[in-house]
């Protein structure tokens, strides 16, 4: 038995490095890859997912069929579910990113020196991208097309949850890249649901270049831990919306009804608001029961669980990611107590604020550091697509080379070029 799984790990390793060596050789003719040609793939994609449409929707049965024999929760099922609308949004967003302008060779600035060299900052691809992600088919399309677009490789390890899904979607990149004369190698997706290929792909510093991992807290955890590549990441979503005394009742009711209804199971939907006294009992309890009457079961401190309907609150409710139709409410004497419960419990990706007092939402931007903030707009406009990016291939909270939604841009690196006549250096 033993030496069978170690066979197995063997033939795991051997099948990564495969795909790594292929990815690593793609990268390399689509670093000069013309944007047209690259234009045209992401086109040939998006008429290819088109006609496919039921036979994605058929896979995506076999895949929530799966979803709901491991008994996954709605909000899970959810992700999972693709229907003709989300197909359609698969097939705008493609023709989206295709329509950008391409980032690979862009000038970022240049300069002359007084010695006579006259230098670029120039944009290139970063090479291979390693995408794990979880639950959410459309990422196959997202992350395969974005990583395109900058001229980058990309490895794609979609959830077991997906699978059939992502290789129905998968396949459809792969007829764009041949009817566009690029490799097929520049777009692979891990065809097992073994962890054993998760676990290859973290230590594959041979091959890839960077490490994008989309999901749940466990899922971007492990990553973070055991990755020996760079990471570009989140690890939650905890998402605050401070309504101000000076708020707009009506742009308050209708900003945090969709922050947090809209779709639930969304990093970018709000977890927890915090409600200036002096209007706890106007704005705050008009939005406190709207939630409720939306099925929200909303979690108040002391002063919050008196308003009907809603229930008290624990210490554990303030810093978490409920990802449901539940959401955390407190009460804070003004604009500098909210900053500081944002501080302390943040995951840094998005926090908005609801006020008309342009001075507060200063304030609120000056002193809060997380990925992306908001004012007076719903905290669900964190993502790529709504940025005009066409899609993201998921938000980075850290401060190193990418912030908040990754797009294409945001998935190259640069050179210098150093043009001189025969300069020599004192």
């Amino acid at each position: 038995m033993k030496d069978a799984q170690t066979n197995q790990d063997q033939s795991i390793e051997e099948m990564m490095n495969g795909i790594g060596a292929a990815a690593k050789a793609a990268s390399a003719e689509l670093a000069f890859a013309s944007a047209e040609r690259k234009h045209a793939a992401l086109i040939g994609a998006a008429e290819a997912v088109w006609s496919a449409r039921r036979e994605i929707i058929a896979a995506n049965e076999q895949d929530l069929a799966y979803g709901t024999e491991k008994g996954l929760s709605p909000a899970m099922m959810d992700r999972l579910k693709l229907d003709e609308e989300r197909i359609r949004g698969i097939v705008d967003s493609l023709r989206a990113i295709a329509e950008q302008k391409d980032p690979v060779g862009e000038v970022i600035a240049e300069w002359e020196q007084p010695t006579g060299l006259k230098i670029r900052r120039v944009r290139t691809p970063l090479g291979v991208i390693g995408v794990i992600y979880e639950s959410r088919p459309n990422v196959t399309a997202d992350a395969g097309a974005l990583c395109l677009k900058a001229g980058n490789a990309v490895i794609l390890r979609g959830g077991s949850e997906s699978f059939h899904s992502s290789r129905a979607i998968h396949a459809c990149l792969l007829e764009g890249l041949r009817s566009a004369g690029l490799p097929e190698a520049a777009i692979q997706l891990v065809p097992t649901r073994d962890r054993e290929a998760v676990s290859a792909m973290l230590k594959a510093v041979d091959y890839i270049d960077v490490i994008v991992p989309r999901g749940g807290k466990g899922l971007v955890g492990l990553v973070q831990r055991e990755a020996r590549v760079p990471v570009f990441a989140h690890l939650e979503g905890i998402v605050h919306i401070y309504i101000d005394k000076a708020a707009d009742p009506q742009k308050a009711l209708d900003v945090v009804l969709n922050a947090k209804t809209r779709r639930t199971g969304i990093c970018g939907a709000v977890e927890c608001l915090l409600i200036h006294e002096d209007v706890v009992k106007t704005i705050g309890q008009g939005v406190l029961r709207a939630l409720v009457d939306k099925g929200v079961e909303v979690r108040g401190d002391k002063t919050l669980a008196q308003i009907p309907g809603v229930v008290a609150a624990t210490e554990e409710d303030w810093g978490k990611e409920y990802l449901d139709s539940i959401v955390a409410a407190k009460v804070v004497a003004d604009v500098d107590e909210a900053i500081a419960h944002i501080r302390q419990y943040s995951s840094s990706h998005t926090e908005g604020v609801v006020t008309e007092d342009a001075s507060v939402a200063e304030r609120f931007f000056q002193r809060i550091d997380s990925a992306i903030l908001m004012w007076n707009a719903s905290t669900q406009f964190a993502d790529g697509g709504e940025f005009g990016m066409g899609a993201e291939i998921g938000i980075a909270t850290g401060k190193m080379h990418a912030r908040g939604p990754v797009g294409a841009e945001q998935l190259t690196s640069f050179k210098y070029l150093v043009v001189g006549d025969g300069t020599t250096r004192a």
